[in-house]
């Protein structure tokens, strides 16, 4: 019976407990070697996965780098367009407001005029 100790950030050696009679049948010798020899697979497959691990993060932070950019450039792309949709509206808003307030301003001056004629008819 073989048991590993589960895997971790450092590299660590298999913990293998093989039976008597595996002892027996090899000699101590033999089983010794066969530990390790499991012990240097497993740091080396140990390696191997950190290292795939470590490019698959790399290519994984690459495109999600990317597509951030990409995000980042369509959101300046549409707050862009908002602004001058907004400052367009508000232009025209304040042509708006300024024709209100002349006419205002003029009927405001004409009431005026108005009463002074009123004010001198009744004199």
């Amino acid at each position: 019976m073989v048991s590993a100790v589960p895997f971790q950030d450092s590299p660590m050696p298999v913990t293998a407990r093989l039976s008597k009679l595996f002892y027996e049948r090899l000699g101590e010798q033999v089983t010794n070697e066969l530990v390790d020899w499991f012990n240097l697979v497993d740091a080396t497959y140990q390696g191997d996965l950190r290292e795939l691990n470590e490019l698959n993060f790399a290519r994984f932070d690459a495109k999600l780098d990317q597509r951030v950019t990409a995000l980042e450039a369509k959101l300046e792309q549409r707050v862009t367009t908002l602004e001058a949709r907004l400052e367009q509206r508000m232009a025209g808003l304040e042509v708006k407001l300024d024709a209100k307030l002349d006419s205002a301003v003029a009927q405001h001056a004409f009431a005026q005029i108005d009463a002074r004629f009123d004010r001198i008819q009744a004199e």
